[in-house]
């Protein structure tokens, strides 16, 4: 499988988002998986990355999957808590917040 290079020093939060999504995308099963269970779909994956939130939902994705976020840290070559933290980064730049303040889920649907 190829690993993005990408030096983990210029991982910016958003530049690990977006890794994370192109870790999804880079397998069939599971890029299927995430469609299903956001409710996106191809034609509006597109239409949904623009949106506030959606590099915060990826991140809340891959957390809410203990395997599939130890999968993605091995392969971006990170600590699983790296996630962790740029999770909570993108909630608080994005402005994601559930109704007591705290950073939320995301609904693409």
């Amino acid at each position: 499988m190829n690993r993005p290079t990408v030096d983990k020093a210029d991982f910016t939060h958003e530049a690990l988002a977006i890794a994370a999504l192109s870790f999804l995308a880079s397998d069939p099963e599971r890029l299927g998986r995430f469609l299903a269970v956001t409710g996106l779909g191809p034609e509006t994956l597109r239409d949904a990355a623009a949106r506030p939130g959606f590099l915060t939902a990826i991140l809340d994705y891959l957390m809410s999957d203990e395997t599939l976020l130890v999968a993605f840290a091995a392969n971006a070559g990170i600590a699983p808590e790296a996630v962790t933290r740029a999770q909570a980064r993108l909630a608080d730049t994005e402005g994601v917040k559930d109704a007591e303040g705290n950073a939320g889920e995301n609904d693409f649907s």
